[in-house]
């Protein structure tokens, strides 16, 4: 599994194949990828950082889309339902998964200086956390990992100013 990290890329590339990948998982499972659906997807698909309802809501409403938070919560419900966007909880937004439809534990990297996040593989009830759960008899259904702290290019303006 490979993941678009702090790194430049294709950008143009990048959303067109995330919205691809999920119409072909929609389709191949019977699911209906509306208007809004997919705009919601391509808009956070436009950015490496979480995104926050609201202002996922100012772009719609801007589109002519919708204008009552309703519109964007049922957009971004069915996107975190079925696999395609996350929720990150420290900075209680969403982002478009790298790996759609894909079984995984991501793990995100949120840069505190430049607010870039980055979704990364984990399987934390293979590592200690899984050793302790087992331990207690405890059988682990769901993690959420987060971890802050700088990206590379935020640490190498960090090095240049001392």
């Amino acid at each position: 599994m490979t993941s678009v990290g702090f790194e430049k890329h294709d950008h143009d590339h990048c959303i067109a194949d995330g919205v691809a990948a999920v119409a072909a998982s929609c389709q191949a499972r019977g699911l209906q990828l509306t208007p809004v659906r997919r705009r919601v997807l391509e808009i956070l698909l436009s950015e490496h950082r979480a995104m926050g309802a609201y202002e996922i809501l100012d772009t719609l409403r801007a589109e002519g889309l919708g204008s009552q938070p309703p519109v964007a919560y049922r957009a971004l419900d069915f996107l975190v339902k079925h696999g395609f966007a996350h929720k990150v909880e420290r900075l209680n937004a969403f982002i478009a998964c790298t790996h759609p439809g894909e079984n995984h534990t991501p793990a995100f990297l949120i840069c505190r200086e430049c607010g870039a996040v980055v979704e990364a593989s984990a399987e934390p009830a293979k590592g200690d956390l899984g050793a302790a759960a087992a331990q207690a008899g405890f059988k682990i259904e769901q993690t959420v990992v987060e971890a802050e702290g700088l990206c590379p290019v935020c640490r190498k303006k960090k090095a240049g100013d001392a």
